[in-house]
């Protein structure tokens, strides 16, 4: 269940930031700094992570988000704990919430824009944000396993 919700909760904070910002696209469109190394921007991203993968056709991608998700609801059903049930709905939730911005637009709305100096960090997402936490939170898995219970 706590796998589901995690779906359902990074997919919906994803699409309503998107929305957001798409309303808000000309506004966006040359940046909005809020402090010192980030901006807020509108940046429309046809590949994956870094912009790799740019020009595939979208459809491929939406399969292929389509087969992992298939594949990580899978995993949560087999899930050991709620920590692990918990990262791959927030995975499964942040590439459905790309997957659809890929079937709307074509490409996955971008707004994040992290930077130093003159030097940015490629603009992403909250979808990318849930998928990279959950993937962080699968590698610390194993971490909270071992961890002895303290109390009576």
């Amino acid at each position: 269940m706590i796998g589901m919700l995690a779906a359902v909760a990074a997919f919906a904070i994803d699409q309503v930031t998107k929305a957001i910002v798409v309303t808000n696209a000309s506004f966006l469109s040359a940046g909005v700094p809020v402090f010192p190394g980030f901006n807020l921007t509108f940046h429309r991203n046809d590949g994956v992570t870094f912009g790799l993968l740019g020009g595939a056709p979208w459809w491929s991608l939406v399969v292929l988000a389509l087969a992992v998700c298939a594949w990580l609801a899978i995993m949560v059903l087999r899930a050991g704990n709620g920590i692990e049930a918990l990262a791959y709905g927030a995975i499964i939730g942040g590439a459905l919430g790309n997957v659809l911005d890929r079937l709307r637009f074509r490409a996955v709305t971008d707004f994040l824009d992290f930077y130093v100096g003159s030097a940015h960090w490629p603009a992403f997402n909250m979808a990318d944000v849930f998928v990279v936490g959950g993937v962080g939170l699968l590698l610390l898995a194993p971490i909270f396993k071992q961890r002895p219970r303290s109390g009576p």
